[in-house]
C-alpha cells in the first residue's frame, strides 16, 4: 500500500533544511504556495511494495527502542507485538501515522539513520554509492528526506522493476532452454523409436516368410494325415468286429463267474454259522471259568475271614519312617512309566487300586522353581488333589523334611503328605512306600531322579519322569 502525507509537513520551500525532510523539531507554522494564500502540498509518489515493506519493517524494529510517550496511541499495542509479528500485523497501522504524523516520522527516522551508519549519511546528503541496495536506499530516503528524495525512490522503483523486468526475461529463457532441450530429447526418442519400428518391420517380414513356409508344409502334412486317418477308419471298422465277438465271449465267461461267486457266497454262510456257533460254545466256557474264578475268591475269603482294612501298606510305613503335616485321606491312584508322555499316565492311572507316589521337589523344583518352597508344595498338593478327585487313586507326595515348614494347610481328601524324618532322605522314603505294597498292586512313582526310577523298578513299580505329571496337572 502506497504512503501518502502532504509534502514534508509544509515547510517553507526556502528553508533547504525543512524542505529536504531533515530530522529536527516541527516548522512553528505552515508554507505558503506561489499564490500566498494556500499551503504547498505536493502528491505523495507512489512506492515500488519492496519498499513499502522495507519502510514498515525499519519503522517495527526502532518502534520498541521509543519512549512510551512518543509512541502515537494507535501504535502503543503494537509496539508490544513479539518481532516477527510486529511488521506483519501492524503494517497498515505504521504506515497510517508514518503518512499522518510528521513528528513521529521525523523520530523513527533519527533511529533508523543512527542504526544505517555511512548509508544513512550518504542518503542525508542526496547521494546514494553505486554498490548500495535501490530499496534500502528509497525507504531511507523516504524517512529522511533529503534534497531530490522522490528521485532516489523514482530511481528505486525502476530498479526493482528493471530486477523483475531481468527475472522474468531471465525465466522466459530457462523456458526456452527447456523447450529446446525436450524438443531436442524428443527428437533423439523419435530417433530410436523410428530404429525399433523399422528393425521391428524386418523382423515382422522375416516371420511372414516363415510362417508362409509352414503353412505349406501343415498343408502337406493335412493331406498325409487326411489319408491316414481313411486308413485308420477301415482298421477300426475291422477291430469293431473283433470287439463286438471278444464281447460275446467276455460276457459268457462272466455268467460262469457269477455262477461260481453265488457258491462261494453259500460255502461262506455256512462257514460262518459254525464259527458262530462255535465262538458261543467258547464266550459259555469263558463265563463258566470266571464265575468259577470269582466264587473260588469269595469263598477263600469267607474261609480266612479277612475283615475290611482300615489301613493301608503306606499307612503303615508313614507311622514308622515319615513325618506328616497333618491327615490325609487314602484313595486309589495311578500307575506310571519309563516316559513323560501325560497319556500314558492316564493309562496308569486308569488301573485298579493304583498307587501314585511323588517325590515332591523333584517335581516342583523342575516344573515351577521360580516360587518360594511353601507355594511349591501348596500348588504341587493343589493340583494332586484334583487328580485324586478325578481318578478315586491313592496318592502320596513325598518331601524331605529337612526343609519342612510347619503351619501346612489341610491336604485334600486322598492326598497323603509325608516328610522324611532326620536322617532319612525323600528318596530313602520312596523306596519304603514301594517295598511295603503287595506285589501285583500298579505302584506309580514320579520322578526324574535315575537313581530312585532305578530302585523303584527293581520293586516291580512304574517309574516316571516329573514332566508327565507337570504336562497332566497343566491340562486340568
Amino acid at each position: 500500500m502506497p504512503l501518502t502525507e502532504p509534502h514534508d509537513d509544509h515547510l517553507p520551500p526556502e528553508d533547504p533544511v525543512a524542505r529536504d525532510g531533515a530530522v529536527g523539531d516541527p516548522p512553528a507554522g505552515p508554507a505558503l504556495g506561489s499564490g500566498g494564500g494556500e499551503p504547498a502540498v505536493e502528491p505523495e509518489p507512489t512506492l515500488p511494495e519492496p519498499v513499502r515493506q522495507r519502510i514498515v519493517a525499519l519503522t517495527a524494529a526502532v518502534l520498541p527502542t521509543l519512549p512510551a510517550d512518543e509512541v502515537p496511541v494507535p501504535l502503543r499495542r503494537v509496539a508490544k507485538f513479539a518481532p516477527n509479528r510486529r511488521a506483519r500485523l501492524g503494517a497498515p497501522a505504521i504506515a497510517a501515522q508514518l503518512t499522518a504524523d510528521p513528528l513521529f516520522r521525523q523520530r523513527v527516522t533519527a533511529r533508523v539513520l543512527a542504526d544505517a551508519g555511512d548509508l544513512g549519511s550518504a542518503v542525508v546528503e542526496g547521494t546514494a554509492p553505486a554498490a548500495a541496495d535501490p530499496v534500502e536506499v528509497a525507504a531511507l530516503a523516504y524517512l529522511a528526506r533529503p534534497r531530490g528524495w522522490r528521485a532516489l525512490i523514482d530511481a528505486s522503483g525502476a530498479a526493482v522493476r528493471a530486477e523483475a523486468d531481468s527475472a522474468v526475461v531471465a525465466e522466459l529463457v530457462r523456458e526456452a532452454e527447456q523447450r529446446a532441450t525436450r524438443a531436442e530429447h524428443d527428437r533423439a526418442v523419435a530417433r530410436v523409436e523410428a530404429e525399433k519400428l523399422r528393425d521391428e518391420l524386418a523382423r515382422v517380414r522375416e516371420e511372414l516368410g516363415q510362417l508362409r513356409e509352414e503353412s505349406r508344409q501343415l498343408t502337406r502334412t493335412l493331406r498325409e494325415t487326411q489319408s491316414r486317418e481313411r486308413k485308420a477308419t477301415e482298421l477300426l471298422a475291422t477291430e469293431r468286429g473283433r470287439a463286438a465277438r471278444a464281447s460275446a465271449d467276455v460276457d459268457a465267461e462272466l455268467r460262469r463267474a457269477r455262477a461260481r461267486l453265488a457258491e462261494a457266497e453259500a460255502a461262506a454262510g455256512v462257514a460262518r454259522a459254525s464259527a458262530k456257533e462255535a465262538r458261543s460254545v467258547d464266550d459259555a466256557r469263558l463265563w463258566l471259568l470266571l464265575e468259577t474264578i470269582g466264587q473260588a475268591a469269595v469263598g477263600l475269603r469267607r474261609e480266612l475271614a479277612l475283615d475290611p482294612v482300615d489301613k493301608l501298606p503306606a499307612d503303615f510305613v508313614a507311622d514308622a519312617f515319615a513325618e506328616q503335616p497333618g491327615t490325609a485321606g487314602a484313595g486309589p491312584a495311578a500307575r506310571a512309566r519309563d516316559t513323560d508322555d501325560p497319556a500314558r499316565l492316564d493309562q496308569l492311572l486308569a488301573l485298579p487300586r493304583a498307587h501314585l507316589v511323588v517325590d515332591g521337589y523333584n517335581v516342583t523344583k523342575r516344573g515351577f522353581g521360580e516360587m518360594s518352597l511353601e507355594q511349591q508344595r501348596k500348588r504341587l498338593i493343589t493340583g494332586l488333589g484334583g487328580i485324586a478327585a478325578q481318578t478315586g487313586d491313592e496318592v502320596t507326595v513325598v518331601f524331605d523334611g529337612a526343609e519342612r515348614m510347619h503351619g501346612l494347610p489341610p491336604a485334600p481328601r486322598g492326598v497323603r503328605v509325608l516328610f522324611s524324618r532326620k536322617g532319612e532322605t525323600a528318596d530313602e522314603l520312596i523306596r519304603r512306600l514301594v517295598r511295603a505294597e503287595p506285589a501285583g498292586r500298579p505302584v506309580v512313582v514320579v520322578s526324574s531322579d535315575r537313581e530312585v526310577a532305578d530302585g523303584v523298578r527293581r520293586h516291580g513299580a512304574y517309574p516316571l519322569g516329573a514332566d508327565s505329571l507337570l504336562r497332566r496337572l497343566a491340562r486340568s
